[in-house]
């Protein structure tokens, strides 16, 4: 495996969940706008994040699953 995944099913259930959002939001919602582009484009990696189960921001701070502190 090449990452440890660093979040836990419950966040990447609502990360699939608010990725698709803002994707129908960005393209459907904002028709056409550079926003709503970039929008859709965050969506997606919220999206990818919640399939995968790995988060890069979260792995530059230092968040592991399973570790308590």
């Amino acid at each position: 495996m090449l990452y440890v995944k660093n979040i836990p099913a419950w966040e990447r259930a609502v990360r699939v969940v608010a990725g698709l959002a803002m994707i129908a939001c960005g393209l459907f919602g904002l028709k056409g706008l550079a926003i709503g582009y970039l929008i859709a484009a965050v969506g997606t990696s919220t999206l990818l994040t919640g399939f995968v189960g790995f988060c890069p921001m979260c792995a530059m701070v230092g968040r592991r699953l399973g570790t308590k502190k």
